[in-house]
């Protein structure tokens, strides 16, 4: 799952690179070649893009860097972590709820995609199944109580063979 995240983030680099060095600089030379650069809509956009792909390049190095940091040696194997699958009861509507604990490039909550980044995924980060959490989320403050959990070492098990 990390493998992918940093194959998409570097893909993503490689194309604003690209962008950058190449594609940017013949927009900018056209633009200069129309003339008069203070009322040059052109140039004005091609140099704004410029500065929009320099910022997101910085971004997605830093947060590429900061993934290749992760040991997957360190993920527990009896606490929920980075690739877990939990089932919380919610408390107070008395119903469970699944969550794949994911980065925030993974994340998607309609799919039950939670990143360990949120607040529920901060919240349940480190619990194991009986532990109950208190979580501030937008809609106010939740109880749950985790109910099961499957560590990214379970899953592995559980995948077929190849």
């Amino acid at each position: 799952m990390a493998l992918n995240i940093k194959e998409k983030l570097e893909k993503e680099i490689q194309q604003f690179e690209r962008e950058l060095t190449i594609e940017l600089p013949a927009e900018l030379k056209r633009a200069v070649a129309l003339g008069d650069l203070s009322e040059n809509a052109e140039y004005h956009m091609a140099k704004q893009r410029q500065e929009f792909v320099n910022a997101r390049l910085g971004q997605l190095r830093k947060r590429l860097a900061e993934l290749s940091l992760v040991n997957l040696n360190n993920i527990p194997r009896d606490r929920a972590a980075y690739g877990s699958i939990v089932i919380l009861r919610d408390l107070d509507k008395d119903e469970d709820i699944e969550y794949h604990l994911v980065t925030s490039e993974e994340a998607d909550v309609a799919k039950g995609l939670i990143s360990t980044s949120s607040p529920i995924g901060k919240g349940i980060l480190g619990k194991r199944p009986g532990d109950e959490v208190k979580i501030q989320t937008p809609g106010g403050a939740k109880e749950f109580e985790v109910r099961t959990l499957k560590t990214i070492y379970d899953l592995e098990e559980d995948e077929p063979a190849q």
